[in-house]
């Protein structure tokens, strides 16, 4: 009995090990966890234009004020100007047409540390002339582009220069197949937002051609990949709410 023992042991020493993946944490393509009035993504989507790399998620709960603490542990390599994935934390919301949306108050505490990092730190909206069909618009607001990351653009030039919540931001427009991409991008890292979102889609209803009967779909905050190790981005607080 005792050789079995021994035995079995050295077989398991032997095994390849498997990674242990702490609580609070999911690293596969489409998982996701909740927390709060938000669902937190891994949101793999790109992973396919790496070379080689991976990604898992920590969502590390609901705070006494509501608000969310989360982050990401990642590392890509290859697939040079391709974006690799899109970790983010969706708000629950009513789906209303921008019209009807008086306000989006959000608050953003984060940082980034990690070797070669190209990545953005971004909003993400989307809207849509229908409840449930494709996006035809994407708003983004970018607080920050690492190591030369750069926006869908038509032309690699900005379309206007604004001042928002505090902060002068160039924006671009571009296209991602049959959706209109807007993108604010902030000239310096804002690594503590607070602001109105609505400042900037009411900005774009009145001054870019954007139907104010556009139905918001969803409003993200999370950070895209495009290249570099060891990264690590952490939310300390995140909050956004939409008020109509």
């Amino acid at each position: 009995m005792k050789s079995a023992i021994v035995a079995a042991l050295a077989g398991l020493a032997a095994a390849s090990p498997t990674r242990l993946i702490p609580r609070g944490q999911f690293c596969g393509q489409w998982d996701s966890e909740t927390a709060g009035a938000y669902t937190i993504y891994n949101n793999l989507w790109g992973k396919d234009n790496a070379e080689s790399g991976e990604q898992c998620t920590t969502n590390s709960g609901e705070q006494s004020d509501g608000s969310i603490a989360w982050s990401v542990e990642w590392s890509w390599t290859g697939g040079q100007g391709q974006v690799k994935s899109y970790p983010n934390a969706v708000v629950e919301i009513e789906k209303k047409t921008l019209g009807e949306v008086s306000s989006i108050p959000s608050a953003w505490d984060w940082t980034y540390t990690g070797d070669g990092i190209i990545a953005n730190v971004a909003y993400d909206l989307f809207t849509s002339s229908t409840e449930s069909g494709d996006a035809e618009y994407e708003f983004m607001i970018w607080l920050s582009a690492l190591g030369g990351a750069g926006p869908i653009s038509n032309d690699g030039s900005p379309v206007a220069t604004v001042e928002l919540a505090g902060t002068s931001w160039k924006l671009y427009q571009g296209k991602n197949n049959q959706m209109t991409v807007f993108s604010f991008v902030a000239e310096s890292d804002v690594n503590n937002f607070c602001g109105d979102l609505a400042d900037f889609t009411d900005y774009l209803v009145d001054n870019h051609g954007v139907s104010s009967s556009q139905i918001l779909q969803s409003v993200g905050a999370g950070t895209e990949p495009f290249e570099g190790t060891n990264a690590v981005f952490t939310t300390n607080n995140y909050h956004a709410d939409v008020e109509y």
